[in-house]
């Protein structure tokens, strides 16, 4: 099944898969390859360290390739601008309560990252939102009770 990402974040991945490819893997078999020369591997913490290393960007690597192959990236700013919360949208929200707006982008599960108001589409907030229109007022059940938004602006961006 496909795995919604925007285009900012298939890119920030295959960066991350470029750097882990090319200069850390090099920086790793330089690590083993010194560690090696220092005799017998058996108690050799820093041989180990290094194998471990390996064995987690190894791992690493192949995790960010089938995220890559199962993303449906998402250009945003392909779509015309409309008044309807989809993926990939800024949303900006008005808390009366708090009388105050807060903003989010809803991106990927792999995007996600509240200091820099990106929210994933899988959570309770971006679930409620999906769907509906500027001026709609969205009931949103969080870990500290319910919270009453509506929804002043929609940007592609």
């Amino acid at each position: 099944m496909p795995t919604p990402m925007t285009v900012a974040g298939a890119e920030a991945l295959r960066e991350e898969l470029t750097h882990r490819k090319g200069t850390l893997r090099q920086e790793i078999t330089q690590a083993i390859a010194e560690a090696r020369a220092h005799g017998d591997l058996k108690e050799n913490a820093e041989y180990h360290a290094a194998r471990e290393q390996q064995g987690f960007n190894e791992g690493r690597i192949r995790e960010i390739e089938g995220r890559l192959a199962d993303a449906q990236v998402i250009d945003i700013t392909a779509i015309p601008q409309g008044e309807k919360v989809i993926f990939g949208v800024t949303v900006t929200l008005y808390d009366a309560e708090a009388d105050e707006s807060i903003g989010y982008q809803i991106v990927g599960e792999d995007e996600a990252d509240l200091k820099q108001g990106k929210i994933s589409v899988m959570s309770p907030i971006a679930r409620a939102l999906i769907g509906k229109s500027i001026d709609d007022v969205v009931n949103v059940v969080t870990p500290g009770g319910e919270k009453e938004y509506e929804i002043s602006n929609v940007e592609h961006k």
